[in-house]
């Protein structure tokens, strides 16, 4: 199959940091019956020191747990459909949708973990509501950002999607009659130096510290609550065998509900990842729909 050029930029969007190395892989974990087990969970940037206290925190539980470190995103999905790891945390939704439709796969969501918010940034203005009607608002013009980015503007009573808005969005798509703003495209590398000469601008999350601000500087960003957010939720995926498997589930379990962890992810992403427990089956739900969205375009 083809790939669109929105699918290409999809891998982009997995959001946490890619580690150097890659590390041996093999192996499932032991039976659910409540006994000492192993668990191979494949990640992208083991080193990052939330996982050390995870590993430590899942122990404590009776769970062992073998991080399997791949070098980059194209690699863990694979892992986990041939079963050489058991789960795998790195990505958000569209991507695993994106994969599966790719592939013929069928993994699965069976937790979530958090959001990387895209944010509204502005040099003039202290809120949304300060923003003058008419003003000009830039968005990164790289096509799965320019969607995202179109979806918080809407969030945030700044423009309306004629559609409802949908990870295929576009500038087409904004019912003028309807916005507040007018939007433009720039190079997401020029979103940032172009605050001085805009009302407000949508800043990818790779340029905010290189152009000296941060993520609390944001006046608006992706709403967690927001139906049309829920696609960027990050999520540990399991093979669709092991969807109810009581071991995994209780490992989503302890990165949801242990405090030093949630804790080193918010410090690791620089303040931006907002921790969320959507239900499994809203994040099932999505799936679904985003994979029939990539079907439908390709």
């Amino acid at each position: 199959m083809k790939k669109s050029p929105l699918k290409s930029a999809l891998a982009t969007l997995a959001v946490l940091p890619i580690a150097a190395l890659l590390a041996g892989c093999a192996g499932n974990a032991g039976s659910a019956d409540g006994g000492s087990e192993t668990v191979k969970i494949g990640v992208v940037g083991a080193s990052d020191p939330y996982w050390e206290t995870y590993v430590d925190a899942a122990a404590d539980e009776g769970i062992t747990v073998e991080l399997v470190d791949f070098s980059d995103y194209n690699q863990p999905n694979p892992a986990l459909a041939e079963g050489e790891v058991d789960l795998n945390q790195f990505q958000h939704i569209i991507y695993l949708a994106d994969y599966n439709e790719a592939n013929g796969q069928d993994l699965v969501p069976v937790g979530a973990t958090a959001i990387y918010p895209l944010g509204l940034y502005s040099s003039q203005y202290d809120s949304v509501e300060d923003i003058p009607d008419d003003a000009t608002v830039a968005v990164p013009n790289d096509p799965s950002n320019l969607s995202r980015a179109l979806l918080v503007l809407q969030s945030a009573d700044l423009i309306t999607l004629s559609d409802g808005g949908s990870i295929y969005s576009t500038l087409s798509d904004i019912d003028e009659d309807k916005s507040r703003v007018t939007v433009t495209e720039l190079d997401p590398t020029l979103t940032a130096t172009s605050l001085p000469d805009v009302a407000a601008a949508i800043i990818n999350n790779d340029f905010i510290v290189d152009s000296g601000l941060e993520a609390t500087d944001a006046i608006a960003q992706d709403d967690p609550s927001d139906p049309n957010a829920l696609p960027y939720v990050n999520i540990f995926a399991a093979r669709a065998e092991d969807k109810d498997n009581e071991t995994y589930q209780k490992l989503v379990e302890i990165y949801q509900d242990t405090k030093a962890v949630t804790d080193g992810v918010v410090e690791n992403s620089g303040g931006t990842a907002v921790m969320v427990k959507t239900p499994v089956d809203e994040l099932v739900e999505s799936l679904e729909s985003v994979q029939k969205q990539i079907a439908e375009q390709g």
